[in-house]
Parts: C-alpha cells; structure tokens; sequence
C-alpha cells in the first residue's frame, strides 16, 4: 500500500514538472472566427499613455484603419521589426497591453485586417517577447493572401536573448466567409 501511496505522489510530482504544451506543439485548430468582435486590450500596470511617454520609441499610430481599430479597443498599435506590413487591402499590425522594464512588448498579439475589417490574430493568446512562442522573426504576406509568420522556440536550457529553435506557421486569408478571415494552415520548423 505505502508503495502505491508513493508511485502515485511521484507520479502526480513529475506531471506537475511536465511543461505544458503551447498551441505550437498541438495539431493547428482555427482560433479565429468571422465577424468575432476585436478583442480588448487590458494594460497589466501601466497606461497606454505611460507606456509611449517611457517607451518613446513607441509613438501611438493612428494612421491606418488597422492602427485606429487597435488604439481604440485599448491595445498599442506598433508595427513588426519597424516594417509596416500592408499590400492591396490587407494590413498587418502588431497590438501591445504593456512592456517590460526595458520596453519589450509583453501581452502583444500580432492582428490582420483586411479591407478594414478584423480577420484574426497570428497566436490564438497574447504573447510575451523572449518567451516560447512569441513572434520572433519575419512575418511576410504573399501576392496569393498567405503569411508566413516565424516563432521562437525556447529549450529549457535556451537564454532568453535566444531561442535554440524558431518555427514558421503558415496562414491564408480565407476571403469567402464575410468578413475574410485568417486561417493557420501549417507549421514548419525552420530552425531546429
């Protein structure tokens, strides 16, 4: 009996250790839906205001109809890697809540717009820079309505300023429902 009692501690102690998996290491399930109302972006301790007037490097865009529909529901639109990403009637804009101490986007998602309408998100939670999963490299859209947007992949041992691995998640712009939306297609390790 006493060795039961102590498989089963041990064995609820290794499953408490084991990392809980992320959207990447699951088959890909569509977590964006037509017509879903953008959604809110809830400032983990400062104020968007507080946020650009520390972060300066992080003016408040408002230019686009992209930008506007982000700063209006709360969130801080910033674009990826300093690149504005728009072709014909599809945008691309990252939406920050707060940063850290060092002005890293944390609760961030990155949000396609197309013809001026949310289609959907490229991570089906909000993210955190150098942690697994978070945006980490290019996000590029194609002539034929595909993005390809690229992931880090952190190991145990990984620092956070690199990630041991990085994968590309594939999308589509699915333009027969209305409004379009965007669909995850495929994941593809690009860096093991």
């Amino acid at each position: 009996m006493r060795t039961i009692a102590l498989a089963i501690l041990f064995g609820a102690a290794v499953l408490a250790q084991a990392p809980e998996q992320n959207w990447l290491d699951r088959p890909l399930s569509n977590w964006n839906t037509p017509g879903r109302a953008l959604p809110r972006g809830i400032p983990n301790g400062e104020t968007i205001a507080e946020i650009t007037k520390r972060c300066a490097y992080l003016p408040l865009l408002r230019n686009t109809t992209g930008e506007r529909a982000l700063a209006d529901a709360g969130w801080l639109p910033f674009h990826m890697f300093d690149r504005q990403i728009v072709q014909r009637d599809v945008e691309i804009v990252g939406g920050l809540a707060g940063v850290d101490g060092m002005c890293r986007a944390v609760d961030f998602n990155i949000f396609v717009f197309v013809s001026g309408h949310w289609a959907g998100t490229l991570s089906p939670a909000d993210m955190h820079s150098r942690t697994d999963a978070s945006i980490a490299g290019g996000i590029r859209l194609a002539e034929d309505d595909t993005v390809a947007a690229e992931f880090a992949r952190y190991a145990d041992a990984d620092p956070l300023c690199c990630p041991s691995g990085r994968v590309t998640v594939r999308y589509r712009i699915d333009r027969k429902t209305m409004p379009p939306v965007v669909v995850p297609v495929s994941v593809r390790v690009t860096r093991p």
